[in-house]
């Protein structure tokens, strides 16, 4: 019974790659949430989250304050017990983001020890059922960037061999919106998927008017339309269009996802590891999801979420958002407009710590 001795948890800032806007906001920067576990026989283990530019204080806070005490001299095997333990000790503050991203940090950490420990990568101890993914860009598809530039984009995504790219909307006229999708589908033809992303900016009388003019452009699914919490907005916006809605990147708890799917107010799944609190509900949801007959393309953080979608059958897609090349050896491997798993055993993400450290703010 490998016992937990050691738990800490620093906060790293990390530039952004690239200017990156959409239609309510921008990536200003990632403030990234590491916790480190050693267990008393020597194993040691990364787990992370992410804010895109505030609330990183507020998740170490609850994770130095409260969290982490609860973890010394816990069975370090029981990843399910102590995924639900710390629930329960911040239940004045659960369901909510601060609390999910901070237990995230734990869980994958946690997660990194259980695959270190049996010498399996996370992609096979969780459920294993193929290497590699397809992936689709979206760092071509940015809202401050021109109808030229999304045209290239996507032909360059295409030359590559990806199967798919996601534009955002949310222009101030749907005739805007329309233009830059249409030349994008004019250029690339119909055998790349289109996928669209509004980022919650939209009341649901104007997604309805938008995705009807969407309609004639094939596109892979609707994101985001609508604010997150509006379930029934989504179940009346699904029976409207032809278009597969997405959700999930802005849910943070199993239960969340589970009126979506029950209300058939969600055709895609975007659930994010750090945001939904760990890899534990992570993959309930994704099995979840599978009881419905529906894909999980989850939101960001492709370094770890390459692993988790190459564990289920129904895992669709990978999205590109590169950001962690700064504080990692090597970056996510691709072939063939695939996205493979890592190999190594644990997450599979090698961290350069020296450049870690050169980030630490606290």
């Amino acid at each position: 019974m490998p016992k937990i001795v050691e738990a800490t948890a620093s906060l790293v800032d990390i530039e952004v790659e690239t200017l990156r806007t959409d239609a309510v906001q921008a990536f200003v920067k990632q403030e990234t949430v590491f916790v480190d576990l050693t267990t008393d026989d020597g194993c040691t283990a990364t787990g992370y989250s992410y804010t895109i530019g505030t609330g990183g204080s507020s998740v170490l806070a609850l994770l130095r304050e409260h969290l982490l005490p609860h973890l010394i001299g816990a069975d370090a095997t029981l990843v399910e017990r102590l995924w639900t333990d710390l629930f329960a000790s911040t239940r004045a503050t659960t369901v909510g983001a601060i609390t999910s991203l901070a237990l995230a940090a734990v869980d994958t950490a946690l997660w990194d020890l259980r695959c270190k420990r049996a010498g399996e990568p996370l992609w096979q101890l969780a459920g294993g059922f193929r290497r590699s993914v397809p992936l689709y860009d979206t760092e071509g598809g940015w809202l401050h960037l021109s109808t030229e530039e999304l045209v290239s984009g996507a032909l360059a995504s295409r030359a590559a061999g990806w199967p798919g790219v996601k534009l955002k909307v949310g222009k101030e006229r749907v005739d805007q919106d329309v233009e830059r999708l249409a030349a994008v589908r004019d250029a690339v033809g119909p055998g790349l998927d289109i996928m669209v992303d509004a980022n919650q900016s939209m009341t649901h009388a104007e997604a309805r008017r938008r995705a009807a003019a969407f309609e004639p452009l094939g596109l892979a699914w609707f994101e985001e339309p609508l604010p997150a919490d509006d379930v029934s907005g989504h179940v009346a916006l699904a029976r409207s269009t032809t278009i597969p809605v997405a959700v999930g990147e802005s849910l943070y708890s199993a239960a969340q996802f589970r009126d979506y799917l029950a209300r058939g107010a969600a055709s895609v799944v975007q659930v994010d590891v750090a945001r939904v609190g760990g890899i534990t509900p992570w993959l309930k949801v994704a099995h979840l999801a599978e009881t419905f007959n529906v894909h999980v393309c989850p939101h960001f953080l492709m370094e770890l979420h390459v692993s988790l979608v190459a564990a289920i059958p129904n895992g669709r897609y990978v999205e590109h958002i590169p950001q962690l090349r700064a504080v990692t050896h090597g970056q996510l491997r691709i072939e063939d407009g695939h996205a493979v798993a890592p190999d190594a055993p644990g997450l599979g993400i090698d961290w350069n710590r020296d450049a870690i450290d050169d980030r630490r703010t606290a």
